[in-house]
């Protein structure tokens, strides 16, 4: 009997694991198509981009599996405590890491189409600030994850500010450049799906970084502002 519990529990870790790895290989490949989607938007690549487009359904499948691995283990092993923590946080985690993967697709078929174009790109907007800082929110996350250390959240959380802040600045610029000139309205839709790809990527960052404390500390801090906020009109009413 002592032997069966045994094998049952290393066949149990191993699951966990392999859902585990799942999520990082998935993150890693997100992390690939962001990249090269930022790289063939400054370089014209469209090869690059291409394969940016062509290669999102392979995220797609991963969640599915890794949705699939999960649902086996829930219905399968019941797992209690931080065991059922993790397979909560692969999932929504998994759920966040194929959004990046489509909004990775958004900005290669945005850049396609001003590239595509006779003239060259205008308006010019600094976009690549943003991306850096929201890739290295996604690497982050994606670490603390592997280590199961939440302790980069309140840098994460800084970092998701600037990068809605350079959003709002964006935003303002483009609208300017529509008002002065109309000839610029196709390009700065473009930049402006872009840019609002780029914000995004950054909220689903965060989320997988919540996630991670949520797996390490067992607290929701999804909503810590809001709650306080609400708590704080309940004191003064």
């Amino acid at each position: 009997m002592a032997t069966m519990n045994t094998h049952t529990y290393r066949q149990f870790d191993s699951e966990l694991e392999e859902i585990r790895s799942g999520v990082l290989n998935m993150g890693g490949l997100v992390e690939t198509q962001v990249a090269n989607a930022i790289e063939g938007l400054k370089s014209g690549n469209i090869a690059l981009l291409d394969q940016v487009i062509e290669s999102d359904h392979r995220i797609n499948l991963l969640e599915m599996q890794i949705d699939e691995e999960c649902n086996h283990i829930i219905a399968k092993r019941q797992p209690t405590a931080v065991d059922l923590r993790l397979v909560m946080t692969v999932v929504k985690s998994a759920s966040d890491l194929e959004r990046i993967g489509d909004e990775a697709k958004k900005i290669a078929k945005a850049a396609k189409r001003l590239h595509g174009g006779d003239q060259p790109i205008s308006p010019r907007v600094e976009l690549g600030h943003s991306a850096a800082i929201a890739l290295d929110m996604l690497r982050s996350a994606l670490d603390g994850f592997a280590r199961a250390d939440a302790s980069s959240i309140d840098a994460i959380k800084q970092q998701d500010a600037e990068v809605d802040a350079n959003f709002k600045g964006t935003m303002r610029q483009l609208i300017t450049f529509m008002m002065e000139d109309p000839r610029t309205i196709t390009n700065s839709l473009d930049l402006l799906f872009i840019a609002k790809s780029i914000e995004r990527i950054g909220d689903h960052a965060k989320n997988i970084a919540e996630f991670v404390v949520f797996l390490v500390r067992g607290s929701d801090v999804r909503y810590e502002k809001s709650i306080a906020k609400e708590a704080g009109k309940n004191k003064q009413a």
